[in-house]
C-alpha cells in the first residue's frame, strides 16, 4: 500500500514539472491570448482626421481637352509674276496694314509699253473728235466713226492690261498682320512659287480643339470656354464660333473653333492650349473632396462625424471636377464629413478632428 502511494506521488511530480515547462515554452502571442480572458482589453485608439462642414458651393461641370492656337489668317507671300526683285520695303517681324507695298520685281519693260500706249491716247481721241464733227456734216460715214472709236477703246484696254501686269510685279499685304522672316534678297530672281515671307494675323486668334462624340451635341456656337497656355499664369476666355459639319470618321471627335480677341497680341499661333469647356453650373451644390468618397461593393459612401464617432452614409454622386464631386443625395448642408483616413475608418470608429478644410 505504501509502495503504491509512493509511485503516485512521483507521477504527480512529473506531470507538474511537464506542465510548468510547457508554459515556459509557450510563444509570446499564445501567452497573450491565454491572458486575454483574465486581463481587461485596452481601449481603442482615437484616430485624428481632417473634416469639412458642408456649405453651398458653385460647381461647374467642365470638359478638359487639349487644343492649339491657330491664326485668324495666314498666307505665304509670293509674286504673281516672275522677275528680278528690285525692292523690299518691309521690316521683318513688323505689323503691316492691308494694301501695304511689301516688295517689287523689275517692271521697266512694262512701264515702257505703258508709256508708249499712253502717248497714243491724245491722237486717238483727236481722231474720234474729228470723225464725230465730220459725221455731223455728213462728210463721213457712221462706220468710219465707229472704227476710230474702236481703236480708242482697244488702246485703253491695252493700257489697262499693262497696268494689271505692273500690279502683278508689286507684292502687297492682303490683310492686316505681322510679317515674318523674309526668304529672299534684293537682286534674286522670283517666280510665283518663290516664298517671300509669311504674313500672319493673330488679332483675333483661333482656339482649335476636338471634343469626344458624347459631347458633340452640347458644343455649339456661343459656348464659352476658358483656356491656359504655357508661360501665362492667367486663364483666357474664348467663345465658340463654329464647329465642323460632321465627326472625324477615325477618331469620332468633333473639330471646334473658338475666338479670343488677343488685342495685345500676347498669344502666338502654334501654342498648345489647355481648355476647360463649361457644360453647366450648379449654384447651390453639395460638393465634397474626391478623397472623401469610399467605394464599397458598387456603392459610394462617406463618413460623417457624429458625437466623436465616424458613421458611414451612402451617397449618390453627380457631376465631377478635378478635385470635387457633387453629392445629389445622402448629405445635407451643415453635415461634417471626414476627409482623411477614410480607409482606416469603420462604423463607430472613435475619431478626433485635427483640422477643418
Amino acid at each position: 500500500m505504501k509502495k503504491h502511494l509512493k509511485w503516485g506521488l512521483v507521477a504527480l511530480l512529473i506531470l507538474g514539472m511537464g506542465a510548468f515547462g510547457f508554459y515556459k515554452l509557450m510563444p509570446k502571442e499564445n501567452e497573450e491570448l491565454a491572458l486575454a480572458d483574465i486581463q481587461p482589453r485596452r481601449s481603442a485608439k482615437v484616430l485624428e482626421v481632417n473634416a469639412r462642414i458642408i456649405s453651398p458651393q458653385l460647381l461647374t461641370d467642365e470638359i478638359p481637352v487639349i487644343g492649339r492656337l491657330v491664326p485668324d489668317e495666314e498666307v505665304l507671300l509670293s509674286f504673281e509674276t516672275s522677275g528680278k526683285i528690285t525692292d523690299i520695303y518691309f521690316r521683318e517681324g513688323s505689323h503691316v496694314k492691308k494694301g501695304t507695298l511689301l516688295a517689287k520685281v523689275n517692271d521697266a519693260q512694262l512701264q515702257a509699253q505703258l508709256a508708249r500706249l499712253e502717248a497714243q491716247i491724245p491722237l486717238a481721241e483727236e481722231r474720234v473728235y474729228r470723225q464725230s464733227t465730220l459725221l455731223q456734216r455728213d462728210a463721213v460715214s457712221k462706220e468710219a466713226l465707229e472704227i476710230v472709236k474702236t481703236e480708242l477703246a482697244t488702246l485703253n484696254a491695252d493700257i489697262d492690261k499693262i497696268k494689271a501686269q505692273i500690279e502683278q510685279t508689286e507684292l502687297r499685304a492682303p490683310f492686316d498682320g505681322v510679317i515674318g522672316l523674309r526668304q529672299v534678297s534684293v537682286g534674286s530672281y522670283a517666280s510665283p512659287s518663290t516664298v517671300i515671307a509669311k504674313l500672319t494675323s493673330v488679332t483675333p486668334i483661333k482656339v482649335e480643339f476636338s471634343v469626344p462624340e458624347r459631347y458633340a451635341g452640347e458644343v455649339k456656337e456661343g459656348t464659352n470656354l476658358l483656356f491656359t497656355v504655357d508661360g501665362k499664369l492667367n486663364a483666357f476666355s474664348a467663345q465658340v464660333y463654329a464647329t465642323e459639319a460632321s465627326l472625324d470618321p477615325e477618331t469620332h471627335t468633333l473639330l471646334v473653333r473658338a475666338l479670343y480677341p488677343n488685342e495685345e497680341r500676347e498669344l502666338l499661333s502654334g501654342q498648345y492650349a489647355g481648355i476647360r469647356l463649361k457644360q453647366k453650373e450648379v449654384a447651390d451644390a453639395i460638393a465634397i473632396p474626391s478623397e472623401a468618397i469610399v467605394p464599397e461593393m458598387g456603392k459610394n459612401k462617406v463618413f460623417v462625424y457624429r458625437s466623436g464617432k465616424a458613421e458611414p452614409v451612402d451617397v449618390t454622386t453627380g457631376i465631377r471636377t478635378e478635385s470635387e464631386i457633387q453629392i445629389v443625395s445622402g448629405l445635407e448642408f451643415g453635415d461634417t464629413i471626414l476627409t482623411s483616413g477614410t480607409l482606416q475608418l469603420r462604423k463607430g470608429s472613435a475619431v478626433k478632428i485635427a483640422s477643418f478644410q
